[in-house]
């Protein structure tokens, strides 16, 4: 065994019972600390992140292509189903999906309540993964093989408000000259917490708004493209933004939905500040650890001196010490910000407020590269912080440190 190696481990044996054991075992509990507080903000933030995306993703489209118009409603103007930019979109690596969509305006009625919304056409194609997430009772449309399917999906809120559910009929008014009417069946209801959906928006067949605006099967409203990777999002759309006829219109789900992604950009540097400001009092304490376990020893720093032991190989012994002290501290850490992260994921623990945060739990995301990212940066920057407090063995002198007293 080195004498280093030696020499700390015997350090930290005859520390209990000392005040350095003390300051040790709050060290342990700092970086313990520190390590908890990093791995449920990372998980937290991600689970964020991932639950607003998809609800986000489940009407907004990572990118949509629509026909270029001066109107300001909801409707879209005809654009034909295949044209060379949906040739092209077929065959870029970087699209994972897309599918061509239409909205309609009008008014939902029952006997005793009216409802304004919006009804998003969607076709045979149409990817429902993300939908399904969000279905909280009956079934997703079934679509025929000719003609139109009559089914829709309400959100919950205007199902409440209409009091509807699945199985029911009730009866749109199509806003246009001459205004239409169809009779249409409840299918299922859906539910995301977000009120730029739930209070507008329904579900049915692409089919219908064709029929309805004298469309034929050809004719589309905008394609909704889906990307592979959504960090590329800003390169991808430049490129489809070249690819595109000088009649289309190109818009970012980044745009359409900016105060969502900001306040999500926010938690970011939140959650970066806070784990800063969390590490900073960990690197404090262990300053502060390591200067009172140098102090305590003194007379020993005195005596190795005296022996020829260079200051290196002095301040190596106590920054092993120090780094056993991270370690331990780490490794508690993550054993408990695990255990506490698994027991939120399962046990949905700590609610939330739907209105103000989308959702009604608390989400968390097991992100492995952020935790070990945690664990390398506590460790990297604590031990070169443990460099600093082991500074003060060069001024150590050692006729008067065998005369120390504690």
């Amino acid at each position: 065994m080195r004498f280093t190696s030696f020499l700390a481990n015997r350090i930290r044996h005859n520390a209990v019972g000392t005040f350095s054991a003390t300051v040790t075992r709050i060290g342990i509990a700092s970086i313990a600390v520190s390590t908890v507080v990093g791995i449920l903000a990372f998980a937290v933030l991600f689970g964020f992140k991932k639950v607003i995306q998809d609800k986000v993703f489940l009407f907004g489209a990572h990118l949509r292509v629509s026909s270029l118009t001066l109107n300001n409603s909801y409707e879209e103007g005809p654009m034909p189903l295949r044209t060379s930019l949906s040739e092209d979109l077929s065959t870029m690596p970087e699209v994972k999906h897309w599918q061509a969509v239409a909205h309609k305006s009008g008014i939902l009625k029952t006997p005793d309540e009216l409802k304004g919304v919006v009804l998003k056409g969607v076709g045979k194609d149409y990817d429902w993964a993300l939908f399904e997430k969000s279905l909280v009772e009956g079934r997703l449309i079934q679509f025929p093989d000719s003609g139109y399917s009559q089914e829709i999906i309400l959100s919950h809120n205007i199902a409440r408000q209409l009091r509807l559910k699945a199985g029911d009929d009730v009866l749109m008014y199509f806003v246009q000259d001459p205004p239409r009417a169809r009779k249409l069946t409840v299918a299922g209801v859906y539910k995301t917490d977000m009120e730029e959906f739930d209070n507008s928006l329904i579900v049915g067949d692409l089919a219908l708004v064709q029929r309805l605006n004298d469309w034929g099967k050809d004719t589309v409203g905008t394609y909704e493209i889906y990307l592979s990777d959504f960090t590329q999002l800003d390169a991808v759309a430049a490129k489809i933004f070249n690819l595109m006829a000088p009649d289309m219109f190109l818009q970012k789900v980044t745009e359409t939905f900016r105060p969502v992604f900001d306040w999500l950009l926010l938690l970011d540097r939140n959650t970066a500040v806070f784990i800063t400001l969390i590490l900073f009092v960990a690197c404090f304490n262990m300053i502060s650890i390591l200067l009172v376990m140098i102090m305590e020893r003194t007379p020993l720093v005195g005596l190795l001196k005296t022996l020829g032991s260079p200051d290196g190989q002095i301040r190596s012994v106590f920054i092993r010490v120090g780094i056993v002290i991270v370690v331990r501290g780490l490794l508690i850490g993550n054993a408990a910000g695990l255990l506490l992260a698994w027991l939120q994921w399962q046990f949905h623990l700590i609610p939330l407020d739907p209105v103000n945060y989308y959702m009604d739990t608390v989400p968390i995301v097991f992100d492995w590269g952020a935790v070990v990212l945690v664990n390398l940066i506590t460790l990297l920057v604590v031990g070169l912080v443990l460099l600093i407090p082991t500074y003060v063995i060069t001024r150590i002198q050692p006729i008067k440190a065998l005369l120390f007293k504690k």
